[in-house]
């Protein structure tokens, strides 16, 4: 994904590849936010959007800026703001507001504190629903303008990112009506979009941009407005329902998400708070399309399908919610690359990097509409299709797509490899795509000892290791269906691939895998969070993963919070950056469960820790996409980064797989086994409680707790055929 590492001030262009930027009109203050499938806002502290202060925030549909203000204003000012936070399921933002002294002529017409508001909010169905509820504390008569402001700049998210576009649409005359104002659009896709705005009430004025209401409290008295703001597309009304029954649908459509996941609980009443926000952090970001869930990668600049976020936080959360994995297998067969397309970066059998709407999509303004430019989004779908099988033996479902399995295979045979060395590399095909096409794909993020950036095409070592992945769990789809020759043929390939791997990428001196070889075959020998990622693939020979096990987590890697993108002592290193020395969850995540791979539980289980203590720093108990990665100081907690995106998918769903790493927990339900390989319990925990694990057609309830110096199991109701096992 594009990352945001350039200066303050900044514009993106189509020659800096659309990348995020961290302006300097980013001030460091709350962002709340809100989502339901394909709307989403961004809202500051009060509850209000401000474009004008900062650029994000807004009311967005289809890649779309539908609000670009809302100000709530009370006798012509702001305010005061007692309190405002997010309900714990995701669905309502609710604000606790108050009014300043009120003069008239020189004295306090209205004392502060004698009006109570509480604003409440939530997203559903393309609409935004506004509940201003208020009381009089007073004990006098009170009357007070309450004034709303809206407007609609329709900006695409990429002009919002900073793109620059040569011309745009047409902003229409907004509509004025008694209790309805309409803001509307003429893009140059040929469509019509309006943000429709009504009122429960009949405003005292209406204008192009505003409602006024003048209200007259008795002492003690309660009153109520409601508004609902529509996004709407071409010539379709959006069905306007009232804000209690949309809350109901709204709450239920939350509830039904929160189904997929099973249930987990510990010892530990913070840890099951992290959990829980994990979990409905996931929920939201959870979008229906035709082949099932999807998780949309983060909010506010990537809430749209990622192919390579998707797979990941699919994997991380496979043994909890095994569903949103087919949903994610589902939809990125659907839209596999059928042929060559340059400007997508797209050849046949090539698996998705990401998909966006809105008018720039539509009018090739950017190649992003379906681009393909990630060089292991198709070894980590195979990857994701292997595992999938295993942990629910859903032949029918892999049958079904066993066609783009194929074709996925064929891509890294036929495609993948563009130099003939026998490694799988990159390098952009459009001057409009990413220059970078691994995970870390900010400009800077691949180079050399001495700080010189890799030259194309670049074969990252992380890649390597989901191919050699990729063949094995292809293998492993071929024998459940008897396909037997093509396994064999394909494990061999993935046994060719190791050696040659093991021979071309190791740096003895360094103790770890080199981040890449450059289009001359040379060696990128720089210390990377990338050669951590060869034990989750377990391309890693068993002796030099227990060097680089080690290596990750000595003090040159280790933050006390989690394992840095790039060690503290290599040129570019800089704790502030997007890639060159920050703390990304997923990315210690895949980590810790190629520890667990290996068996050190136990280094799982520390990384577990580390990032537990950071989360419960975080606003909401909330893991953003990246923070800093500054060593951890004695009573200080993690640095945030200012732009990360929070909530993050691969981010929510980093828990539970480091949870099933430090467990060493491994389900397969084709031999119905649960599996315990040297499971370790963080020092907070002493207990685990899974309820209702399936396999397969069984069911199983788990404790384990802690029992001396050992972990034990207790297996609880169970129905059907599954074993439990434990190694100790």
């Amino acid at each position: 994904m594009s990352p945001p590492h350039s200066s303050p001030g900044q514009t993106a262009t189509i020659e800096e590849q659309y990348y995020i930027l961290a302006s300097s009109d980013l001030p460091p203050r709350r962002d709340l936010v809100l989502k339901h499938d394909d709307t989403f806002a961004l809202f500051d502290i009060f509850g209000d959007i401000d474009s004008k202060n900062r650029s994000g925030e807004g009311l967005y549909y289809g890649g779309t800026r539908f609000l670009s203000c809302l100000k709530l204003k009370l006798a012509h000012g702001r305010p005061l703001l007692l309190s405002s936070t997010v309900r714990r399921d995701n669905v309502l933002l609710s604000a606790d507001l108050t009014n300043p002294d009120v003069y008239f002529e020189g004295k306090v017409l209205i004392q502060r504190g004698s009006l109570h508001i509480y604003r409440s909010q939530f997203l559903c169905d393309q609409q935004l629903f506004l509940r201003l509820r208020m009381r009089n504390y007073s004990r006098e008569a009170t009357e007070v303008s309450l004034l709303l402001e809206f407007d609609s700049d329709y900006a695409d998210i990429f002009e919002v990112r900073g793109s620059k576009r040569a011309r745009r649409g047409a902003i229409r005359r907004p509509e004025v009506r008694d209790g309805e104002i309409v803001l509307s659009y003429d893009g140059l896709d040929g469509l019509l979009r309006k943000t429709r705005i009504q009122s429960s009430v009949p405003p005292q004025s209406t204008s192009a941009g505003s409602m006024q209401f003048l209200l007259r409290f008795e002492p003690d008295q309660e009153q109520a407005l409601e508004l609902t703001l529509a996004c709407e597309v071409g010539r379709k009304r959006v069905p306007m329902v009232g804000y209690g029954k949309a809350l109901s649908e709204a709450t239920h459509a939350a509830e039904s998400s929160d189904r997929l996941t099973l249930s987990i609980s510990t010892s530990d009443e913070l840890f099951n708070r992290w959990l829980d926000r994990s979990r409905v952090d996931l929920n939201m970001l959870l979008t229906p399309e035709p082949q099932g869930f999807y998780p949309y990668a983060g909010v506010p600049w990537f809430a749209t399908p990622f192919g390579r976020d998707g797979i990941i936080t699919a994997l991380e959360c496979l043994w909890t919610s095994p569903a949103i994995a087919r949903g994610v297998l589902g939809y990125l067969s659907a839209t596999q690359a059928q042929q060559i397309s340059p400007e997508q970066d797209a050849e046949p059998g090539k698996i998705l990097h990401e998909a966006r709407s809105g008018e720039m999509a539509e009018l090739g303004e950017h190649p992003f509409k379906r681009y393909y430019g990630s060089v292991d989004s198709t070894p980590l779908y195979l990857i994701l299709a292997g595992e999938y099988l295993r942990r629910t033996g859903d032949l029918d479902f892999i049958k079904s797509i066993q066609p783009n399995l194929d074709r996925a295979i064929e891509w890294i045979d036929r495609y993948g490899d563009s130099n003939g060395d026998g490694f799988v590399d990159y390098s952009r095909k459009s001057e409009h795509g990413l220059a970078q096409q691994g995970w870390k794909d900010s400009q800077d993020s691949i180079y050399h000892a001495d700080g010189s950036i890799a030259e194309p095409p670049v074969a990252l070592c992380e890649v390597q290791g989901y191919v050699y992945a990729a063949k094995l769990e292809y293998a492993s789809v071929a024998t459940a269906l008897g396909d037997h020759a093509t396994a064999q043929k394909s494990i061999r390939e993935a046994e060719a691939l190791r050696a040659r791997f093991e021979e071309s990428f190791w740096c003895a001196d360094l103790g770890v895998y080199a981040i890449a070889l450059d289009g001359c075959g040379r060696k990128c020998a720089v210390r990377t969070s990338n050669a951590g990622q060869c034990l989750f693939s377990g391309i890693a020979s068993p002796e030099r993963a227990s060097i680089l096990a080690e290596s990750l987590l000595g003090d040159r890697f280790y933050s006390g919070w989690g394992i840095r993108t790039v060690a503290d002592c290599e040129p570019r290193y800089n704790p502030m950056s997007y890639h060159n020395g920050s703390v990304w969850p997923h990315d210690n995540a895949l980590i810790a469960a190629g520890f667990a791979r290996y068996r050190f539980t136990n280094r799982a289980a520390a990384v577990l820790t580390g990032l537990f203590e950071a989360a419960i720093y975080f606003e909401f108990d909330r893991l953003p996409e990246l923070f800093c990665g500054f060593h951890r100081r004695p009573g200080k907690g993690p640095t945030s980064y200012p732009v990360a995106c929070s909530p993050q998918a691969w981010s929510a769903a980093s828990s539970f797989y480091l949870l099933q790493s430090s467990m060493g927990m491994t389900i397969d339900a084709l031999k119905r086994r649960v599996m315990f390989v040297r499971p370790v319990l963080p020092a907070n925990l002493h207990q685990i409680k899974i309820d209702g694990l399936r396999v397969g057609a069984a069911s199983v309830d788990l404790i384990l707790f802690r029992s001396r110096d050992a972990i034990a199991l207790t297996v609880g109701r169970r129905t059907g055929n599954v074993d439990v096992l434990v190694l100790h």
